[in-house]
């Protein structure tokens, strides 16, 4: 089983700018892009046409490293200090689940249920109860 940790930036609009600017400042390489509206495109939530061309999901290769980035979906609060959480990816939906239920139990809080997402056969969000957010998401089988 592979598990890995990635740093996750809820960015509130301007995520093109932000990978423009790493691609320059940490001589970041784009690994994955997908815009909001091509990424919801047929989902149950419809993405009003001004946030369609917002990022909805990058992974950018930096040194050894990945960082993980999208702008706040429409709706979405975005908190100067939420901003960064933690991306925790396994290759096993049952990984997945057993990870995000240790994460709520005493005191977490589940910011979005352990679900199918245009992203992950099992995505989902906690925040541990040290204050601490989790992004738990299954890999895509290629």
């Amino acid at each position: 089983m592979s598990l890995q940790l990635s740093p996750y930036l809820m960015m509130n609009g301007n995520g093109k700018e932000v990978i423009e600017f790493y691609k320059k400042a940490l001589d970041a390489e784009i690994l994955y892009y997908q815009s909001l509206g091509n990424m919801c495109e047929n989902s149950d939530y419809p993405i009003p046409e001004e946030a369609k061309e917002l990022v909805g999901y990058a992974s950018l290769k930096i040194g050894n490293s990945i960082l993980m980035l999208s702008d706040s979906h429409p709706g979405q609060p975005h908190q100067i200090g939420n901003q960064v959480t933690i991306c925790i990816t396994a290759d096993d939906n049952e990984k997945c689940k057993q990870i995000f239920e240790a994460l709520q139990d005493n005191g977490g809080q589940v910011i979005m249920p352990l679900q199918k997402a245009p992203i992950s056969p099992s995505y989902g969000i906690v925040t541990d109860r040290f204050g601490v957010t989790f992004q738990i998401y299954t890999k895509m089988q290629q």
